[in-house]
């Protein structure tokens, strides 16, 4: 998105160093922040990157968990508050004259007292309070359960009050867009799906499918995405072992559990990678791509880009929430270990399904979900805000 908005803006982008993720996603260099600094210069005016403050005190995330509580606060509202950002914002604002303010999520907007008289935008890519409930309803550990509630709690308050602070809100599907709508009203609400980058995948069919091969592919650090993999190991894969003894799994991304690994160390059949420098390898080898996500909003960009790679896409119909597909058009539901098992052996019976499934997807993500086209929509909504401001402060004089 930023590469594409920054054709039609000049972009001054401060960002947070989340220095775990990047070591783990650039691992063969000694200075990632340098690298993915690089990058983004090419795409805007100028960068400032600031070291996340938690990464450096003293008790880290436990003693920002415990000031928020103290404060009243949420977590999240808490971990990348800095004086240190604040003064450089001031400073910045002070110097250079800005249009609009993007602030890309909640836990930014204990800086947007800042950029009063600007027009803000505020991007929402997961209604957070709403996942933190649905995770409270889960958890089984009463302790965990009771921070969850108030975290949730908390965290709603602050998205009430700074969506309506904001003169634009973003979310990434319709179905998100709908559901904050209801829960925050009189705000403005707008969907700018997530995207992919067609540029990067593709089908191709220069590579050969491993037949009864599966791929499983996300995060395993974050918990929707832990929690299917594990539901997978539990209760889907015995049942696909014990209908298809010589199918084939691979689990990509970083963070694997303890669970996991074992299983790949006792079963020949089930392979951990953890995080892999192309992902697309796997995804165009890949007889079947699974996702078994059943909790948590959102867009699934795994989805989008599996849908542009030409994959034969079978996943639980939450994990598709906010994706414009239909069941056995580009992707097949699945919502119980049975109804996997079931539409993986319809699939190896039926050459002429997969195959359609394989040429539909690609053409869904080519129509709608390019982002070329998302960010050439989010920029005319950029321009449209600034000549709104423009013109109400105009009349105000």
């Amino acid at each position: 998105m930023v590469k594409e908005v920054g054709k039609y803006h000049d972009i001054n982008l401060l960002a947070f160093n989340q220095a775990d993720l990047l070591s783990a996603s650039l691992p063969e260099h000694d200075e990632p922040i340098d690298i993915a600094t690089r990058e983004l210069l090419k795409h805007v005016g100028s960068i400032s990157v600031f070291d996340i403050p938690e990464d450096s005190n003293f008790g880290g995330q436990y003693l920002t968990a415990l000031k928020a509580l103290f404060r009243g606060s949420a977590y999240n509202m808490e971990w990348l508050r800095s004086e240190e950002v604040r003064r450089y914002i001031s400073k910045l604002l002070s110097e250079f004259s800005f249009d609009v303010v993007h602030i890309d999520t909640i836990s930014l907007c204990v800086y947007a007292d800042l950029f009063k008289g600007l027009p803000i935008v505020l991007n929402h890519h997961n209604f957070e309070s709403a996942m933190l409930s649905s995770r409270a309803r889960t958890e089984k550990n009463i302790i965990k359960r009771l921070y969850y509630r108030y975290e949730a709690s908390r965290l709603l308050k602050s998205e009430i009050e700074y969506s309506r602070q904001s003169n634009l809100n973003l979310t990434c599907s319709d179905d998100d867009a709908e559901v904050m709508a209801e829960s925050i009203p009189n705000c403005r609400f707008l969907s700018v799906p997530n995207g992919v980058d067609v540029s990067y995948f593709y089908p191709n069919a220069s590579v050969e499918v491993l037949e009864k091969s599966i791929v499983i592919v996300g995060g395993l650090s974050w918990y929707p995405n832990r929690e299917a993999v594990e539901y997978f190991i539990r209760e889907i894969w015995p049942l696909i072992k014990a209908r298809i003894p010589d199918m084939r799994v691979d689990v990509i991304g970083r963070g694997p559990t303890r669970e996991m690994v074992k299983l790949s160390e006792s079963d020949k059949s089930f392979h951990i990678h953890g995080f892999v420098d192309d992902v697309r390898d796997y995804l165009w080898r890949a007889h079947f791509y699974l996702c078994p996500i059943r909790t948590v909003g959102g867009t699934k960009l795994k989805i989008l880009d599996a849908l542009a790679s030409g994959c034969c896409i079978i996943a639980d119909p939450f994990a598709c929430k906010g994706i414009k597909v239909h069941n056995g058009a580009e992707i097949v539901y699945a919502e119980t270990p049975k109804d996997y098992v079931d539409e993986i052996v319809n699939l190896l019976e039926n050459k002429d399904y997969e195959l359609s499934l394989r040429e539909a997807g690609p053409q869904l993500i080519r129509n709608h979900y390019s982002y070329t086209s998302i960010g050439k929509r989010y920029s005319d909504e950029l321009d449209n805000l600034i000549a709104r401001s423009r013109k109400l402060n105009r009349s105000s004089l």
